[in-house]
C-alpha cells in the first residue's frame, strides 16, 4: 500500500495517476500555494491522499 506524505511521494508515484487527475492535483496545490497557503496546510494533505487513493486502485489492479 502506497502512502503519500509529501510531494517528493506524489511525484515519485504520478506515474500511476491518470494525466487529468495530476493536472488537477497540480492546480489544486498551485492555487493554494499561490494564495498563501503553506505546503503542511491540512489542504494539501488532503491532495495527498486524494492522490494516493488512485494509486492504490491502480495498484490493486495489477
Amino acid at each position: 500500500m502506497v502512502k503519500i506524505k509529501t510531494m517528493q511521494d506524489l511525484i515519485s508515484n504520478s506515474k500511476y495517476l491518470p494525466q487529468s487527475v495530476v493536472e488537477d492535483i497540480n492546480r489544486r496545490i498551485t492555487d493554494w500555494l499561490a494564495s498563501g497557503g503553506n505546503i503542511d496546510d491540512d489542504y494539501i494533505q488532503q491532495q495527498f491522499r486524494y492522490a494516493e487513493k488512485f494509486v492504490n486502485q491502480e495498484l490493486k489492479r495489477r
